[in-house]
């Protein structure tokens, strides 16, 4: 037996006096969903205190204060006061739990003292061996619910005091020891089922080895051995541009780019692909994946607590904040429906007895039995454990969605919007050929087009210059370069202006002839995406590209389609003809051509207002105003993107567009528990409020219908922590 040490969370002060300052501490008494509002709104009017958060799931608090008005210390003595001490959890504890000791041994005694008491055993002796089952599980309750009156809070613990204290008065010791046995066991169960919800978001980053193999460091130059072995250190001495070795079979201890070897690497753990993906030179790779055949030297890009699964595990935490409008719902009805059970208790305990001659006895106990119903907490814990439940559960399965509240929205999903370029295709066009004019010739167009694109990320982009390195051609320096978003890119070479951009940019300049648009409507015709090199001679040369749809998108699109999204529209800037022939192979009706970024975001505005809540998919950068109109914005391949994992709602961390049908039957799955939930919470409510009045409960068949309430939608909330079939 043990007893927890009371801390704060090592590393969470920040000292500075001039300005608001964010402290966190775990707080494992906090169970009670009731308890830990009432508890942060008490907090929250102490001198220096500007904002409060709480997290059920972790335990946690999150306290912004003036470091001037009133010190951390201050805060972990207040919380300790109201019976909520701050505890350190780096390591757990490997002894059994005096919470659970205690419940054992006041259960035995109870129920040693309700079967002496059938047999007859004297009154004093049941009364020592009940009060002290009483005393041993319910001194911490006693002591709360104390602290919750003199805060004029009515939390559980206050509830059950008054509960169990009027069982004594009017002779119930058995039904008081039994009540306390039952809430005590209750929250135990209680507790362990929230804390598998918790450690399954943290089992997110047990993946992360807490050791490096350093090769080279300008920080560390101990750790640069002069015949080149590696040295194991700390993940967290690692710095950014430190070169670290993988072996075979390693797991990748941080994010970075590899400078030597090639392997396959397993990142399920970020993108839930099971397949492995080969991986080599250039190549970026993330901490917690697993690296295959080959030895790998990687350069360092992210410290330890800026890899992507530490961003994922950060952000799944932070989604809870955005709760769903079931959830808000929830807290506003707790908030009233406390208070007035409440009020109703104590005018059965008055009313019958005063006007009607009926017997007190009888009456306060119904009035005690409907104290412990009052108390909400299998509603208010229902939603957030479900929410929690799912998230973790997507994000195990690559999907990172931003907030219960788009987890909510999904599932009102009427039309979806597709970005053709890398969502529906594979985004890695290929030059396919290279059509000179004028007194160009191929290589002088390859070599004018791949320097006018060397500051570009562009997909198409991409391709030339790839094209260009394959030919050996070299780039020229460029000055004056300028991006034109949606239509190309232009710049000065040796004093010569050049443009490289789609048919409509040349074409505003009239440098378009004949013979262009019929090499354009040959290259249509094929279904191939063309650009246009162009200087005021004119035209000097096409460069036409192919791309391949992704692997199984018309059978998602059909999937989808069975799911009732109906209306399935595809947003490119490519021509119309090869929208069209795209269209076509992945099975979508509707295409809209030759967008722009903000055309696209148009169409989305007009697809709400025509079919209702709407997503867009695209790639997270390009398709930004588009992933902003939507209802929800879901961003694809965010894995090696940072913008697209702070911005779109919903990140697919892979590039499976298979992943889609599986964010909407999560989130259908989700909201159909959080129904059931709530419905179940409120009609238990229901029937005992009946029962208690009517006389028909007893004081343990409350505590056992209340807290089983809790336990049941707990259970059916974790349902979400495996993926839907």
């Amino acid at each position: 037996m043990c007893l927890p040490p009371i801390h704060l969370l090592p590393g969470q002060i920040m000292a500075n006096h001039l300005k608001s300052e964010k402290i966190k501490f775990i707080i494992p008494a906090l169970d009670c969903p009731q308890c830990a509002s009432q508890l942060m709104t008490g907090l929250k009017k102490q001198k220096g205190i500007t904002e409060t958060e709480y997290d059920l799931i972790a335990k946690s608090a999150t306290i912004s204060y003036q470091f001037s008005l009133i010190s951390p210390q201050d805060i972990s003595a207040y919380l300790t006061k109201q019976g909520y001490p701050p505890e350190q959890t780096a390591q757990p504890h490997r002894c059994i739990p005096f919470h659970l000791i205690s419940t054992a041994v006041s259960g035995f005694l109870a129920v040693t003292g309700t079967v002496l008491g059938y047999l007859g055993f004297p009154a004093f002796p049941l009364i020592i061996i009940l009060s002290t089952a009483i005393l041993l599980g319910g001194y911490q309750i006693a002591y709360r619910g104390l602290r919750a009156l003199v805060s004029l809070r009515l939390d559980i613990n206050f509830l059950m005091t008054v509960a169990v204290a009027g069982a004594i008065i009017i002779g119930e010791w058995s039904e008081g020891a039994v009540v306390i046995v039952l809430f005590s066991l209750a929250e135990l169960i209680e507790s362990y089922s929230v804390g598998k919800v918790r450690r399954a978001v943290e089992s997110l980053l047990q993946f992360t080895p807490s050791t490096a193999n350093l090769l080279a460091s300008d920080h560390l130059p101990d750790a640069n051995p002069s015949d080149g072995s590696a040295r194991a250190v700390p993940v967290e001495s690692v710095h950014i541009g430190d070169l670290i070795l993988i072996k075979s079979g390693e797991r990748i201890p941080l994010d970075g780019i590899i400078l030597k070897g090639r392997s396959h690497i397993d990142q399920s753990t970020i993108t839930g692909e099971p397949l492995p993906a080969l991986k080599q030179e250039g190549d970026e790779v993330f901490a917690g994946t697993l690296n295959g055949e080959g030895a790998l030297t990687m350069r360092v890009v992210a410290g330890y607590r800026d890899t992507t699964l530490a961003r994922i595990v950060s952000m799944v935490e932070q989604a809870q904040a955005k709760r769903a409008k079931a959830h808000r719902f929830v807290d506003r009805f707790a908030s009233w429906y406390t208070p007035l059970v409440v009020a109703g208790a104590v005018l059965i305990a008055i009313l019958p007895p005063l006007f009607f001659g009926a017997d007190w006895l009888n009456w306060i106990y119904r009035a005690l039995v409907l104290l412990v119903i009052s108390c909400p907490c299998a509603l208010v814990i229902s939603t957030p454990v479900t929410i929690v439940s799912a998230l973790s559960s997507a994000a195990r399965n690559g999907l990172l969605i931003k907030g219960g509240i788009h987890l909510e929205t999904i599932r009102k999903i009427k039309a979806i919007a597709l970005d053709k370029t890398g969502t529906l295709t594979v985004g890695r066009p290929q030059v396919s050929a290279v059509i000179p004019y004028n007194t160009m010739d191929k290589k002088s167009v390859l070599t004018i087009a791949a320097s006018l694109e060397a500051g570009s990320e562009h997909h198409l982009a991409c391709a030339i210059q790839t094209y260009a390195q394959e030919e050996g051609i070299a780039q020229l320096p460029i000055n004056s370069f300028k991006s034109i978003p949606g239509r190309g890119v232009s710049a000065e070479i040796d004093g010569k202006s050049y443009i490289l951009g789609n048919h409509p940019m040349v074409e505003e300049w009239g440098w378009c002839d004949h013979r262009v648009h019929d090499e354009l409507s040959r290259q249509i015709a094929k279904f191939k995406t063309a650009v246009l090199l162009a200087s005021e001679e004119g035209v000097l040369g096409i460069i036409a590209f192919d791309d391949n749809l992704r692997e199984g998108t018309a059978e998602t699109v059909e999937r989808l389609r069975g799911m009732g999204i109906e209306h399935l529209v595809m947003l490119t800037g490519d021509n119309q003809g090869s929208a069209e022939e795209f269209a076509r192979r992945a099975g979508i009706s509707e295409e809209r051509a030759g967008l722009l970024p903000q055309a696209k975001a148009e169409v989305v505005v007009e697809m709400r207002k025509k079919y209702g809540p709407v997503m867009m998919v695209g790639d997270g950068v390009n398709d930004a105003p588009a992933l902003v109109s939507a209802d929800v914005g879901v961003a694809m391949g965010a894995a090696g993107s940072a913008v697209a994992l702070e911005n779109a709602d919903v990140a697919l961390m892979g590039d499976d567009l298979k992943k889609l049908p599986l964010l909407i039957a999560l989130s259908r799955r989700a909201m159909h528990i959080v129904t059931q939930n709530i419905t179940l919470a409120i009609a238990i409510k229901a029937v005992f409020l009946a029962l208690a009045f009517s006389g028909l409960a007893t004081l343990w068949m409350a505590v056992f219908a209340d807290m089983g309430a809790s336990i049941i939608v707990i259970l059916n909330g974790m349902r979400c922590l495996s993926p839907p079939e």
